[in-house]
């Protein structure tokens, strides 16, 4: 099948040529008709899936053919968690769009908002945005939202880890009530669901790969190692194995910042990207990392969601997570459309039930990986071992019921 069977014209698919493009993914085939039909649609698709492709190219259809947007007016809204995954939706949409006199515009917080606002006051006709500067410049009276046709809801699931539900709620009341809506999700949770069924209209549901089948696309491995040593093994691997670009998860924005210190102090060119760096030291950060002059990026999950780097070689799991899900999620870094990967995870004796956690999720077992020089004071079986023989203490009192101790006497 071509693009073109999808119903997309000329100028589209001559940009997507141009870009390589040979024939549409799964979720790319099966989304683009549907949506060119006007259909609302629930799409489940994990990243690197061509997700983002499979609705901005039936919205720039949608497009090309209407007259342009008036003063402050929006005829397509795409909404985002993150900045990183706004400026690369965006990226993505001047690419397809090179052919085409449509106006397509971001926004995101991190930034001064004057540069945006003047952009903004002509109209466009396509608009990517993060839920916070959106609402902030509708409040502001610089956007009108009352045209918007199309509102696609990206990386929904993430939107609500991120506590945006609110946000979203506060947006769908400035939306005119008739409209086509996309929501796209790495999965149909619960909560997605309840979002669904107050938000679509009879959906097409569409499912591409399932979180658990992503995770068999990497080769994966762990290796025991004590807290203390976690930093010289990440070290030993990097020099060792003359890596050139990994991008390593970290679980908190300070243990980003340290590992960082500790890598540079090896001679190791490293960079920190999380919510509390400023926007332009995100962007110089991630440009470094895709042009090779940083070697190791060490992000959070929530900034590394919507990273686009092509061909990512490895990612490390310096931590691993507490969701079995966003342990697919930060895998599905590496091995993307249809590349080779490989994900290391470095597990202490205390993510062991982490470990025990994301393998039942992915229904598979994860290969162990002895390091030279580097040996745990633990093991899986003896960890095992030792939580079976500890003593049962579900009988006694709950903390709070237990009688208090006396203060000490005052001398």
């Amino acid at each position: 099948m071509s693009f073109a069977e999808l119903g997309l014209s000329k100028p589209i698919t001559e940009s997507l040529d141009a870009l390589g493009y040979t024939k549409p993914t799964p979720i790319q085939a099966k989304s683009v008709p549907v949506i060119l039909e006007g259909k609302d649609v629930l799409a489940a698709a994990q990243t690197g899936t061509g997700k983002t492709a499979a609705f901005v190219l039936p919205l720039l259809e949608q497009l090309r053919m209407q007259k342009p947007s008036q003063n402050k007016e929006v005829k397509a809204l795409i909404v985002t968690p993150t900045r990183e995954l706004a400026a690369q939706i965006d990226a993505n949409i001047k690419a397809y769009a090179k052919n085409l006199r449509i106006r397509h515009q971001v926004i995101f917080g991190g930034v001064s908002a004057k540069n945006q606002i003047r952009q903004l006051i002509p109209g466009c006709e396509l608009l990517t945005a993060t839920p916070g500067r959106l609402l902030d410049l509708c409040s502001q009276g610089m956007l009108d939202l009352s045209k918007v046709q199309t509102l696609v809801l990206d990386e929904a699931d993430r939107m609500l880890d991120m506590g945006f539900i609110h946000d979203i709620r506060r947006l769908l009341k400035l939306l005119p009530a008739k409209r086509q809506n996309l929501l796209f999700s790495a999965t149909f949770a619960g909560e997605i669901r309840r979002l669904a069924q107050t938000l679509l209209n009879q959906p097409v549901e569409i499912t591409v790969d399932r979180e658990n089948q992503t995770a068999r696309k990497v080769d994966q491995f762990y290796t025991l190692v004590d807290n203390n040593d976690k930093t010289g093994l990440l070290k030993q691997l990097v020099i060792e194995n003359k890596w050139q670009q990994v991008l390593v998860f970290t679980r908190t924005k300070h243990g980003a910042n340290r590992l960082t210190q500790r890598l540079e102090r090896a001679n190791i060119n490293a960079a920190a990207i999380h919510g509390n760096k400023s926007q332009n030291a995100r962007v110089n950060a991630l440009n470094g990392f895709k042009d090779g002059r940083i070697e190791v990026l060490v992000a959070t999950d929530i900034a590394a969601r919507g990273l686009d780097i092509k061909q990512l070689p490895q990612i490390v799991n310096f931590d691993l997570p507490n969701i079995p899900e966003d342990y697919v999620h930060r895998i599905g870094r590496t091995g993307r459309a249809g590349q080779s990967g490989t994900a290391y995870s470095l597990v202490s004796e205390e993510q062991l039930p982490l470990l025990n956690d994301i393998e039942k999720f992915i229904s598979s077992p994860i290969n162990e990986l002895n390091v030279a020089g580097f040996s745990a004071s633990f093991s899986r079986k003896s960890a095992q071992s030792a939580k079976k023989s500890q003593p049962n203490r579900r009988h006694h009192a709950p903390r709070r019921n237990r009688p208090r101790k006396a203060a000490p006497a005052k001398s």
